[in-house]
């Protein structure tokens, strides 16, 4: 099972905010009677940025996939059996998800301000589910064990 994790689309609203100003731009050229050349410049140049900023807006980047044999992040895959913890840190920009590794210097971090608000907790529970799985771990249910279930 892949599970995908997108950014925040907010955080996006600045490219279609450009996109609207080149086109106001255009429409403020046409008005005081500039070559119809320059407006179509702006007016081409105006539509894109809205359209990319539009596109954006739908379909975020994705931060994260997980998968059943590992994670994506940002393009970089890393197998589940090579993470050992998954816990939060403060960064200098802001608090964030991290996953530290079997390499000490390959931590893996996701800044909870990238993602849509109230993923981080889900996106958490999934991190450790999928890792309990990986290691073989499972929940203890607070119970004791029979006497004829032995430890492996």
């Amino acid at each position: 099972m892949r599970t995908t994790y997108r950014m925040r689309a907010g955080r996006f609203l600045g490219v279609l905010a450009a996109g609207l100003i080149i086109l106001g731009v255009a429409a403020i050229l046409w008005a005081l009677g500039l070559p119809a050349v320059a407006v179509s410049v702006f007016v081409t140049l105006g539509g894109l940025i809205t359209l990319a900023g539009l596109w954006i807006l739908i379909w975020p980047p994705k931060i994260a996939k997980l998968r059943d044999t590992g994670i994506e992040v940002r393009g970089v895959r890393t197998p589940w059996t090579d993470v050992t913890e998954v816990g939060r840190v403060e960064t200098t920009h802001g608090e964030a998800i991290v996953l530290r590794t079997k390499q000490p210097d390959h931590s893996i971090l996701l800044p909870i301000a990238w993602l849509a608000p109230g993923r981080s907790a889900s996106l958490e529970t999934a991190l450790r589910d999928r890792l309990n799985a990986a290691h073989g771990y499972t929940i203890w249910d607070g119970t004791a064990p029979d006497d004829n279930d032995r430890a492996e």
